[in-house]
């Protein structure tokens, strides 16, 4: 692992990503609370009209970032937020695997905080009235599973994360105050986001060693090369930073408290001359960057 050079355009980075982690965690610290009694989750919507009076409506695709009754806010990847309401005859979908193996499927119940979903949408015609409607909502099992091992975490578990969610506030007052140990790059074949087995070996190691540091935390960035457009490498460097946390934390045991909120850089900040072939191959990567305490690190 190498020290990463361009420190100060990562700490201003880190600056950025520091507000959405420490309230990113509050959400998931305030999980298990009543929606209704939440100041912080606001969600409205009318009643279901009569099903002949509707048609259908767009697709909302996003993550689940409110649930209160009968309602879903839905938050797209371009930040936007979708409110729909849930029905009765609303279908919830999930792909075979999960809920087969236990003979059960899945309900509206299942509709989580933090679940990626595809919802199909009905709207009223005529004016006859406002909003938009659930008549099918898709998800992942892995994601519902991730999901409610979160929910339904023990006490121990919930006051653990409530004392880090604490520490990492109190820590991220001044980022200054953090130095970047390490950095560990991920490589990747051109428009791919598929970790090889030398990679995810590599990622393992590291989360041991940062596991070994008091207060370690993680900053996963994913870059491209100049192949393709902005929107398209916009979102392959997201993409491949999300590969990486979602190993780091399944595979190698990295706590996702002590993970800030991954970013996507596309072609910004490379790390060689994309003229080349060699140049291109070291820009397509994921960054790893361990985050340590100035006080833990001795400076």
């Amino acid at each position: 692992m190498g020290v990463i050079s361009k420190r100060s355009g990562l700490h201003l980075l880190l600056a950025t990503v520091a507000i959405t982690a420490s309230g990113s965690l509050y959400a998931q610290q305030n999980n298990n609370s009543d929606p209704a009694a939440n100041p912080n989750i606001i969600v409205n919507a009318a009643p279901a009209p009569d099903p002949s009076t509707m048609v259908a409506g767009p697709d909302v695709k996003g993550v689940i970032v409110a649930r209160n009754a009968d309602k879903i806010k839905v938050k797209g990847a371009d930040g936007s937020t979708t409110i729909v309401a849930i029905t009765q005859a609303t279908k919830v979908k999930a792909s075979s695997g999960l809920f087969a193996s236990k003979g059960g499927k899945p309900d509206t119940s299942h509709l989580l905080n933090g679940i990626p979903v595809t919802v199909k949408t009905l709207q009223p015609a005529n004016g006859a009235g406002s909003g938009l409607y659930a008549s099918q909502v898709n998800f992942k099992n892995s994601d519902l599973k991730t999901a409610t091992m979160i929910r339904n975490a023990t006490d121990q578990r919930f006051d653990e994360q409530t004392a880090a969610t604490e520490a990492l506030r109190g820590r991220m007052a001044d980022i200054d105050k953090y130095n970047i140990k390490s950095t560990t790059n991920v490589h990747f074949d051109t428009g791919k986001a598929v970790i090889s087995a030398e990679d995810k070996a590599q990622l393992c190691n590291t989360a041991t060693e940062a596991g070994a540091t008091e207060n370690a935390l993680m900053l996963v960035v994913g870059y491209t090369d100049s192949v393709g457009g902005e929107d398209f490498n916009q979102t392959l460097s997201e993409k491949r930073a999300a590969k990486v946390i979602n190993y780091l934390q399944q595979a190698c045991g990295w706590k996702p408290y002590r993970m800030l909120t991954p970013t996507g850089m596309a072609e910004a900040d490379p790390l060689a001359d994309n003229s080349t072939e060699e140049g291109k191959a070291q820009n397509r990567r994921v960054a790893v960057n361990i985050l340590v305490s100035k006080s833990v690190d001795g400076m």
